[in-house]
């Protein structure tokens, strides 16, 4: 997760200060900012849910690269895809004890100006990963689905990995400014902060990296929305007809089941991410014109963007179960409760 708490520069999350609150009588005298900015019971509670979240989130992730690793049937196009976010959710949950301890305790940082750097710059990148494996997924559906004997010359496995390693590529580049906006700053004189830079803030390079993460999370959007309903008028229009072969209106059913499946994976993406950018937003808008309400605000959307933050990375293995059944019995091939080749099993949905 990016940056936390900061009283002197907008991070991206968790920005907002209350000098009075959880300082001691000494920090008061030297108006030095507290060493955390959250009460025990908070903080606590936010501990436990990004623990048990980390637990389910891991194991989920991990089966999931297993399941599409192991099974040939499940190496489909849309599954490389779903097996890359599985991988960039694994290093967000890597960063995740780094996140907590600088809630916990963010000044002095003891960890060194490379960790940083380091730490926020795979989150970031993962997070993009993410987003840009969601979008190349829903195109490559509708491509499959409104334009199935093209698709079957232009979406191949063998494409679909290069594209999923270019998507990285992108995302490790549109993360590349993290080295020079974050990093260990002296504050106070004798005390170190993983934070903002002073040259990130007055350069505005911070501004433009805002500009960039909303750009990363809204167009994404606006595109899948377009698509979506562009697959979603197909298949209805294809369901009402009724001289289509039974091999056309098994596939379309198919297809429906997957549409089904990732509209609630994108759903659940929106869901999560977008109150960290309305935070995000509030942040910056706190440092042109401060204001008790905006710093109210831009709080409580913090504490709820660091939840939910990390239930995106955990929620698409629990979706996968709930809405596939192909998933559901190569997981459960992967524990032993069915056999390799199971029967009752319908045939693959997919081709690629």
């Amino acid at each position: 997760m990016p940056a936390g708490p900061n009283p002197s520069s907008c991070l991206p999350l968790n920005c907002s200060w209350d000098e009075s609150r959880n300082a001691t009588p000494a920090n008061r005298d030297l108006d030095l900012p507290p060493l955390n900015y959250y009460s025990l019971p908070l903080l606590t509670f936010i501990t436990a849910a990004c623990t048990l979240l980390s637990v389910v989130g891991v194991a989920g992730n991990v089966m999931t690269i297993l399941v599409v690793g192991k099974y040939r049937d499940m190496r489909t196009t849309t599954n490389l895809y779903l097996c890359s976010m599985a991988v960039s959710d694994l290093l967000i949950f890597l960063c995740m004890p780094l996140d907590l301890y600088r809630m916990w305790r963010y000044r002095p940082w003891r960890l060194g100006d490379a960790l940083c750097k380091l730490f926020q710059f795979v989150s970031e990148s993962s997070t993009y990963s993410t987003i840009l494996s969601i979008t190349a997924l829903s195109v490559e559906r509708y491509v499959a689905i409104c334009f199935p004997l093209r698709a079957k010359a232009l979406v191949t496995k063998r494409r679909v990995r290069a594209l999923i390693l270019l998507l990285w590529c992108v995302a490790v580049l549109s993360a590349g400014p993290v080295f020079v906006m974050v990093g260990e700053e002296e504050e106070y004189g004798d005390t170190r902060e993983c934070k903002m830079t002073r040259y990130a803030v007055e350069s505005g390079l911070m501004g433009a990296m805002v500009w960039l993460s909303s750009v990363f999370f809204f167009m994404p959007v606006f595109c899948l929305t377009v698509l979506y309903s562009l697959i979603g008028r197909r298949l209805w229009r294809r369901h009402r007809e009724t001289n289509i072969s039974s091999c056309v209106a098994h596939r379309d059913k198919c297809n429906r089941q997957t549409v089904k499946m990732l509209v609630v994976v994108v759903l659940a993406f929106v869901l999560c991410w977008l109150p960290f950018h309305v935070c995000r937003y509030l942040q910056f808008r706190s440092l042109d014109a401060p204001s008790p309400l905006l710093s109210a605000l831009s709080e409580h959307c913090s504490l709820l963007s660091v939840v939910l933050f990390y239930l995106s990375a955990a929620i698409n293995p629990i979706l996968y179960n709930t809405m596939s059944w192909k998933y559901r019995g190569a997981a459960a091939r992967l524990f032993g409760l069915l056999h390799s080749n199971p029967s009752p099993l319908p045939p693959p949905t997919e081709k690629n």
